[in-house]
């Protein structure tokens, strides 16, 4: 592989994991306000399913089963041929036909408007949960400290 397709590769995992991660209402929201949305064909509809989750320990550790996770996947064919998926969390069909769509569109030259009117304002909104989940948990912050006696 050269670096422009590891680069190419990367960048997709990132939209693709943002879009698998981010919460249903802030996805949906967002592509219904989106007015630039192209034709697609099925090449897999939206269909429910369960995959296993797999851990280990301290990141470095032998693989082990942690348990299963639902999800929803989808494929789509644009009008010009491009091929996008969806894999999202949960029992969402709107939430993966939008994230296969979008995968879709970030493969053509409306990337940059997606990016901006679409990506941008979800990874905003996630990091803003992310920032109040951790003030919250910082707010329950307990420290310990050990005073030392003066006795011999």
């Amino acid at each position: 592989m050269t670096q422009q397709t590891d680069s190419a590769t990367e960048a997709r995992k990132t939209w693709m994991g943002l879009l698998a991660r981010a919460p249903d209402e802030a996805t949906l929201a967002l592509w219904e306000g989106f007015t630039d949305r192209p034709g697609f064909e099925w090449l897999r509809s939206p269909e429910v399913g369960g995959v296993m989750v797999r851990g280990r320990t301290g990141a470095t550790g032998a693989p082990f089963n942690l348990g299963e996770m639902t999800v929803t996947r989808c494929s789509v064919v644009l009008q010009d041929g491009t091929v996008g998926h969806g894999y999202v969390q949960g029992r969402s069909k709107p939430k993966a036909e939008a994230a296969a769509v979008i995968d879709a569109m970030m493969q053509t030259a409306a990337a940059d408007h997606v990016r901006e009117n679409l990506l941008g304002p979800l990874e905003q909104k996630m990091q803003a949960v992310k920032i109040a989940r951790a003030a919250k948990a910082a707010a329950t912050k307990v420290e310990f400290f050990t005073l030392v006696r003066g006795e011999d």
